[in-house]
């Protein structure tokens, strides 16, 4: 066996370094396992266009695979162990709102009938038969789902196509990514609420949820569905709150709803408080964990003339439910002191704004979730991408951070993923020196037995 290096790398970040106003963390009371995407650039097929069916699954996601109805998109991932693929969550996005409910519907190119099916064929051809049916959806409603299955044993995973808005001919655009949750489905987040959410949980446009986390530790990339619906309240997160938790089998929970409801007070801070205690109570049902933000400030006199009475029961429900209760972003402060994040209607954030919430979002959950449950890490020499592995993922990483460094310094490109934190790991041939093309050599020394160990001093 070999004998390898460990050195140790703190995680936490300081509550200061998080800061966002009125930010105030939990103790969380289970730890947060990483449920890492591994179908990131695996060989990817479609049937009507596969010239596409690679954008489902690179590092983008304003990029997407396009099929038509009947259509499949499949994946190989016999390169994936079978230690990884125990228990995988397949999830697809797609950019239409959330649900069909609300005064602003917008579907386009949203599957509504598929199933989920894989195959035990070698990796390397597309297999035409041996498909085995594991899930199958008739009349989907919503732009995002969660399939939980296991494929050990088995190589290949498919989204088999058979209706888009509802109809055979039509055309469907979506993401899918296929997640390791062998060790329990942890980092799986769903953000509910309105058009705000809408724009700023969104995993297409900008910066994603999922990205800043993964920038703050690399290990984690979450599962991550937008539940946003333009128009809606309170009420009406109340009255679908069980049929959306039905089919989402992940953790976390967002609760995000208020700037509707308190717009003109129509529907009045009590009634508020009560439509979101039964969605809390709701999640806490299913043992997921709720999460609640502050509602955002809003310049609009229509809204900002009774938040304030709206965010005290928000206080009201942080108090009740303790450390039951993740605390999200205190987004009515933010606003308060960054009103130039808003749009022109004094609403809706900017795209800047949306920009600075998913940041926030991602800052905050580290803070009062991830951070508060795992202080510390072990790291061997040579795991460029600190996935507590040493193997040829981690020599093509440093091969494309050292092609990038000219254009975007080491760590600099999103396309490197290289993350700042790594760089100390992945300095494996002479520590210090910094990163040369010596140390993906290195690594693939070590995996061929030709030296017994990282770091390999010169």
């Amino acid at each position: 066996m070999m004998n390898r290096l460990f050195r140790k790398i703190v995680s936490a970040v300081s509550a200061a370094t998080l800061a966002v106003p009125g930010l105030a963390a939990m103790a969380a009371s289970a730890e947060v396992e990483p449920n890492p995407v591994i179908s990131r650039n695996v060989p990817a097929y479609s049937g009507y266009n596969p010239a596409t069916a690679p954008s489902a699954n690179d590092d983008f996601y304003y990029t997407s695979w396009f099929g038509m109805a009947p259509d499949y998109l499949a994946y190989d991932l016999s390169g994936v162990p079978d230690e990884q693929k125990k228990q995988v969550i397949a999830v697809w996005y797609n950019t239409s709102s959330y649900d069909s409910l609300g005064s602003y519907v917008s579907k386009n190119m949203q599957p509504t009938d598929y199933t989920i099916e894989i195959n035990k064929a070698p990796g390397g051809t597309y297999p035409e038969d041996g498909w085995e049916v594991v899930e199958t959806v008739e009349n989907n409603r919503l732009s995002s789902r969660q399939h939980v299955l296991s494929m050990e044993g088995y190589n290949w995973i498919r989204m088999n196509l058979l209706k888009a808005d509802g109809e055979t001919g039509k055309q469907a655009s979506i993401n899918f990514d296929i997640h390791n949750v062998s060790n329990g489905i942890s980092d799986s987040w769903l953000f509910l609420g309105d058009s705000i959410t809408a724009g700023g949980m969104v995993n297409a446009w900008g910066t994603s949820f999922a990205t800043f986390v993964s920038r703050l530790d690399p290990k984690y990339f979450p599962v991550q569905e937008n539940g946003g619906i333009g128009g809606i309240t309170s009420r009406d997160g109340k009255e679908n709150i069980d049929r959306w938790l039905s089919t989402y089998p992940g953790k976390y929970v967002s609760i995000a709803y208020g700037t509707n409801d308190a717009w003109g007070n129509q529907i009045g801070a009590d009634n508020y408080y009560a439509n979101t205690k039964y969605m809390i109570d709701a999640v806490l049902a299913l043992g997921k964990t709720p999460v609640l933000p502050k509602i955002p400030y809003a310049t609009e006199p229509g809204v900002n003339t009774y938040l304030p009475e709206y965010n005290a029961k928000i206080d009201l429900l942080w108090e009740e439910y303790g450390d039951k209760l993740v605390k999200g972003p205190d987004f009515e402060a933010y606003f308060k002191e960054n009103p130039e994040g808003l749009s022109s209607d004094g609403v809706h954030p900017s795209s800047e704004g949306y920009e600075e919430m998913r940041r926030i979002w991602a800052e905050t959950m580290y803070a009062n979730v991830y951070s508060a449950v795992s202080t510390e890490e072990e790291y061997d020499y040579g795991d460029a991408n600190l996935d507590h592995n040493v193997d040829m993922s981690d020599v093509v990483l440093l091969m494309q951070a050292l092609s990038n460094k000219d254009k975007y310094g080491v760590g600099g490109s999103d396309q490197s993923a290289l993350k700042e934190k790594a760089l100390e790991y992945a300095d494996c041939y002479d520590p210090g020196s910094g990163l040369s093309v010596k140390d993906p050599l290195a690594i693939q020394k070590m995996l061929l037995e030709l030296i017994a160990s990282l770091p390999e001093t010169p």
